[in-house]
């Protein structure tokens, strides 16, 4: 019994934040690029927009969420009736709501890097007839990857931690959607202490794990300044 308490939040938790960060990566990679590298009316508020998951509580992403997904929301009952796809209280919608709070962390750390790496580089790509696609992916890309792999760290790390948003739209259903900070939170209101230490002690480990790792990749061994 304790061994199912433990294993399968875990298993599912290390399943949610994987394709969560995985898909805060891809999108958060490519918007902090056209942020960075184009100009438009409205860049500021986009920018601010992206960055919005950061300091809102995550109660409220996830009534966002609702709202959005929720089998009377505008994409929800489009999924629903088109493919038969519910999000909530399903693991996909744990995904869900983990990437959405963990896509700040990559993409504020993409447009750190971005902004590290020297426009001598990329001009000299240009001049050599790289279109701005190449560019990105063999100049810019490669020259931020360790700020981008420190940000993609701590969104992993973010992710498997994730509890408010996750309550809401995929809610605490045991083998189901029941993930790591859901279990701690059932185990301390069920009153086994336990259970509560193994988990809080499994991921305050993984995540110190984590950070130490993120830290060392965000020190840069050189560095390109334009």
């Amino acid at each position: 019994m304790l061994a199912a308490s433990f294993w399968i939040p875990l298993q599912l938790t290390l399943r949610v934040a994987t394709l969560a960060t995985l898909i805060a990566l891809i999108f958060g990679v490519l918007l902090a690029w056209i942020i960075h590298r184009f100009r438009f009316p409205g860049r500021d508020g986009l920018d601010a927009l992206l960055t919005l998951p950061m300091v809102l509580p995550p109660t409220v992403l996830g009534y966002y969420l609702i709202v959005l997904v929720g089998r009377n929301g505008v994409l929800g009952r489009w999924l629903e009736s088109t493919f038969g796809i519910t999000l909530m209280f399903t693991w996909q919608g744990a995904v869900l709501a983990a990437a959405v709070v963990a896509f700040p962390l990559v993409f504020r750390a993409t447009r750190a890097a971005l902004e590290n790496v020297g426009r001598n580089c990329e001009d000299a790509a240009r001049t050599l007839g790289c279109s701005e696609w190449q560019v990105f992916l063999r100049i810019s890309l490669p020259l931020a990857r360790r700020g981008i792999m420190a940000g993609t760290m701590l969104a992993f790390a973010r992710a498997m931690g994730e509890f408010g948003a996750t309550l809401m739209v995929a809610g605490n259903l045991p083998g189901r959607t029941q993930t790591l900070s859901l279990a701690v939170y059932s185990a301390v209101q069920a009153g086994d202490d336990s259970l509560a230490n193994q988990l809080v002690l499994l991921l305050s480990v993984v995540c110190v794990a984590i950070l130490w790792a993120a830290n060392r990749l965000g020190q840069p061994k050189w560095e390109v300044k334009g």
